[in-house]
């Protein structure tokens, strides 16, 4: 397919006001000590999310977060050791991978979930015996009510 010189241009400005409307990548890292990769905008604000929940960072290690490369308009974060692609303004609205994606990742968070929920409901003789010598400890402790000031 060729690009014609008017596309060219058309393309051009769709670009220009989409930064001009939304903030865009001023530097990103991965951050090793809080697990999550940061991206700071150029409104001042930091964007800080766990690479498990972006749509192609899901598997990578440390090391595979260590080069992030932003696109020069600023929109887009690319990760060379995983060929993976992330779309800034997207990211700000918390969409961190295409609606497909999304929607199996909420499923896969809710079915953990779910089965953490029915692991909860478990009725077994060493739950029992736990719950008991928890209660001769003198159980959970009480909430304490702070009265406003």
């Amino acid at each position: 397919m060729d690009v014609t010189d008017a596309a060219f241009e058309v393309a051009n400005t769709r670009a220009a006001a989409t930064r001009a409307a939304q903030p865009t990548a001023q530097a990103a890292r991965y951050d090793r000590r809080t697990g999550r990769v940061v991206v700071t905008l150029s409104n001042g604000l930091e964007l800080g999310f766990k690479p498990h929940d972006a749509q192609g960072l899901e598997a990578a290690r440390p090391a595979d977060l260590a080069v992030v490369e932003i696109s020069p308009s600023g929109l887009g974060l690319h990760f060379p050791a995983l060929d993976a692609d992330l779309y800034v303004p997207a990211l700000v609205e918390g969409l961190l991978g295409s609606s497909a994606w999304m929607s199996q990742h909420a499923v896969e968070r809710q079915h953990a979930a779910t089965l953490g929920s029915a692991g909860g409901r478990a009725r077994s003789t060493a739950k029992a015996d736990a719950a008991r010598e928890n209660g001769k400890l003198g159980g959970r402790p009480r909430k304490v009510v702070v009265p406003a000031t």
